[in-house]
């Protein structure tokens, strides 16, 4: 099919292209021969409307595999295992003639009680943008698009239409944008969805610095930039700002409003035509793409690559005296609603209809060969007797009294975490705790499976021995907790965030979520583990953490920068243990004696290794130059700064298995000379400070009466590097000889300005 050029439309078809025909699709223009085509939410499954369901599809939309979802994903740190999760996820897309799948959404995690955070990948922007480029390569490689969220400093759900995230430059870039700007850079994505919230007082949708300058002309984006649904506050402001595509459909109402400014000459049509291109463009891709994965869909397939990626997503927390993994034989008392009743996927826009669903109870009953007995433990229901909870609690005392270890399956009921709203505190249910001290009461060997979409205090946590983090797993993670239970599975997953003992140790806990539509991120750039290293605090499990059935040692560490200026880093990993596993190199970087603020160490690159046991193998790590940048706010760009790198190969941020440094050739920056800039700075110019020099010691030569009234050893020179170069006349004295005269001061900064360029 060929499609039109922008020429060939009128003002009217070109502005009825940049919003929805309805709530799932594009607007066709008949007359020319442009289809609609379809979009869908995703970001961890298909949720397609069936025709003549609601009009959310919520209610009733299309079975679809429920993947992890990304809190889950994100633990494995394994991208071959999520581009293969794309791929699945952009066969059914094909399949359903969906054009666009809604996701990844790889917004940073900057609090715990962010209740989106089940959709997201990590606190680390690093993290998020690799896998989240993983998925988009594997979901695109179907001929289906992506549509990477939500852009941008969106971190919370509290007042999400309206709030503005009041963020400096430095972390702005560092932390929030890098991520995207990863996986703009490595797999541009079909199109971007632009966020509901404010950045620094201006709307996402509406914010040409955002969606042009950083988008397109820094990042060279290439596809559509589409809204958010209702994010649009200002529709002709959003099409100069450079938001494409309105969702969902304005009845029309917007679209005139488009016709009438560029009639009223408020705004260009050059304008309408570039959003109608990239939107033809977008339909082009959905035509050529077409069908590229064929049908029908392999339910079993894709069911058994679900349970696959569930188990690489659990996180063995703690595993004191090796009580995991379960032996077949053993008498297991299984407790706890999530084990019959699992939660699988959290609430919102990204609810799937799974094809089928697995439970942790069938899963292990089906591995076990010893008696399984089941107690119910607690409820999950809104009101609850006090009678009621007492008897499923006398009951799940029993049945661990008979076992020979309990397994006790807790977290947090759906109802607490959904799209919309935010949580209010990081705990399990009260009735939950009281269930595990009684259980603990009547048996010691407990092994807690955590269910949750964001991270819980865990008070227990130094008296119970065994701990799995379970986060929502999808459909198949009743299987999958099983796997991994009974060793069929070795866990390999490492924690993405940090899980705080206290609510009020998180970095965000004084400015979230913020006050008449406004979060200040006070933390900077001290986001995570950043804020937790850098003040040494006590956490209750660090980021990166993660065991496994079996242990690993690593060899000294070895660096060289190659010819693109790249850090390459390789060290040996051995499998000293009795078990096939899979181990997650992480290398962190530091710079000493920065001349700028920085976290005592940051993730720049990691890697998975599989190791059969006594297998050694070399793992190479790439640290990407730019990865190494800080954003200079005194020249508005990245800036490598050239030193003695400490590079740190590690199990998690707060287990370094070895430490190497290596020397980095900074970029060359000269800031332009004024008379504001200090003595300091002037003799550390190329040009201006061997001109300087003797006249500035000339100057401090005079000043011998302020060296009599400073204490012994104070340095009168060091106070005076940081005085500026233009008020260094008034303290010449004398002896100067007017060499600091006002115009010797403007012709040393002339000739230094110029020198440079």
């Amino acid at each position: 099919m060929t499609l039109p050029d922008v020429s060939q439309l009128t003002l009217e078809e070109k502005a009825s292209l940049t919003s929805g025909a309805s709530f799932w699709y594009t607007k066709p223009v008949e007359r020319a021969g442009v289809p609609a085509i379809m979009v869908t939410d995703g970001p961890h499954g298909l949720r397609k409307q069936r025709e003549g369901g609601d009009h959310l599809g919520i209610g009733d939309s299309v079975p679809a595999t429920c993947f992890p979802p990304a809190v889950a994903l994100g633990s494995s740190w394994d991208v071959e295992l999520a581009e293969r999760v794309g791929e699945a996820l952009g066969t059914e897309a094909s399949i359903e003639n969906v054009a666009v799948l809604l996701g990844p959404g790889i917004n940073i995690k900057r609090s715990p009680l962010c209740g989106r955070n089940f959709e997201y990948l990590s606190e680390d922007p690093i993290v998020s943008g690799v896998l989240g480029a993983a998925l988009v390569k594997g979901i695109q490689s179907k001929g289906v698009g992506t549509s990477l969220k939500h852009f941008a400093a969106n971190n919370q759900e509290d007042d999400r239409m309206r709030s503005s995230s009041d963020v400096d430059a430095r972390p702005l870039r560092e932390i929030y944008l890098r991520g995207f700007q990863r996986v703009v850079e490595d797999a541009q994505p079909w199109t971007v969805m632009c966020s509901y919230n404010r950045i620094n007082g201006v709307y996402a949708s509406e914010d040409p610095w955002l969606l042009t300058q950083v988008l397109r002309d820094e990042w060279a984006f290439e596809g559509l930039v589409v809204s958010d649904w209702g994010a649009v506050n200002n529709r002709v402001r959003g099409l100069a700002a450079g938001l494409d595509l309105e969702m969902p459909s304005s009845g029309g109402v917007t679209d005139a409003q488009i016709v009438a400014a560029v009639q009223d000459g408020s705004l260009d049509e050059s304008v309408v035509d570039v959003a109608a291109r990239r939107v033809l463009d977008l339909v082009r891709k959905a035509i050529a793409g077409a069908g590229a994965a064929g049908g029908p869909l392999d339910v079993d397939a894709h069911h058994t690559l679900a349970r696959e990626a569930a188990a690489r997503s659990i996180v063995l927390l703690k595993n004191d005296g090796g009580l995991l993994p379960l032996a077949k034989d053993a008498r297991i008392a299984v407790i706890g609603e999530f084990a019959d009743k699992p939660r699988y996927q959290g609430a919102g826009s990204s609810m799937i209809n799974p094809t089928r669903l697995d439970t942790a109870l069938d899963g292990i009953r089906a591995l076990a060969t010893g008696e399984v007995a089941y107690a119910r433990g607690f409820s999950n229901a809104v009101e609850v007797t006090d009678a009621e909870t007492a008897a499923l609690r006398d009951e799940a005392v029993a049945a661990a009294r008979a076992a020979d270890v309990a397994v006790v399956f807790l977290g947090l009921p759906a109802r607490l975490e959904s799209e919309g709203y935010d949580r209010q505190d990081i705990d399990l249910p009260a009735a939950q705790l009281a269930l595990l001290d009684a259980v603990r009461e009547a048996n010691s060997n407990v092994v807690v499976v955590l269910s949750n979409g964001g991270v819980v205090a865990l008070p227990f946590a130094d008296r119970v021995p065994s701990i799995v983090e379970g986060w929502l797993l999808g459909q198949a993670g009743g299987g999958a907790t099983a796997d991994v239970l009974f060793g069929e599975v070795n866990p390999s997953a490492k924690l993405t965030e940090t899980i705080p003992l206290r609510l009020e140790d998180t970095p965000a806990f004084l400015d979230f979520p913020g006050e008449f539509s406004h979060v200040r991120y006070g933390e900077g750039m001290f986001v995570g583990y950043r804020w937790y290293d850098a003040r040494r605090m006590e956490v209750a499990f660090p980021f990166g953490h993660g065991l496994s059935y079996t242990t690993f040692e690593y060899a000294d560490a070895a660096t060289a920068v190659n010819a693109d200026g790249d850090v390459e880093v390789t060290v040996a990993v051995t499998n000293t243990g009795e078990r096939a596993g899979r181990e997650v190199v992480q290398v962190y970087t530091s710079l000493p004696g920065s001349a700028v603020q920085r976290p005592a160490r940051e993730l720049k690159a990691f890697a998975t290794v599989a190791l059969e046991p006594g297998e050694t193998r070399v793992v190479t790590l790439t640290v990407r130059r730019k990865d190494l940048a800080y954003w200079d706010i005194r020249v508005d760009r990245w800036v490598v700064e050239g030193g003695e790198y400490v590079i740190e190969v590690a199990a998690s941020s707060r287990d370094i298995r070895s430490t190497v440094s290596v020397a980095v050739e900074g970029d060359p920056l000269v800031l332009p000379l004024s008379r504001n800039s200090s003595i300091g700075e002037v003799l550390a110019h190329p040009v201006a400070g061997p001109i300087a020099q003797a006249a500035i010691a000339q100057m401090m030569s005079g000043m011998e009466g302020v060296d009599a009234i400073m204490p012994e050893g104070v340095d009168a020179t060091k106070m005076m590097l940081s005085f500026p170069i233009g008020r260094a006349g008034m303290f010449a004295g004398a002896d100067s000889g007017g060499q600091i005269s006002p115009e010797m001061i403007d012709g040393l900064i002339a000739m230094a300005n110029a020198a440079q360029g």
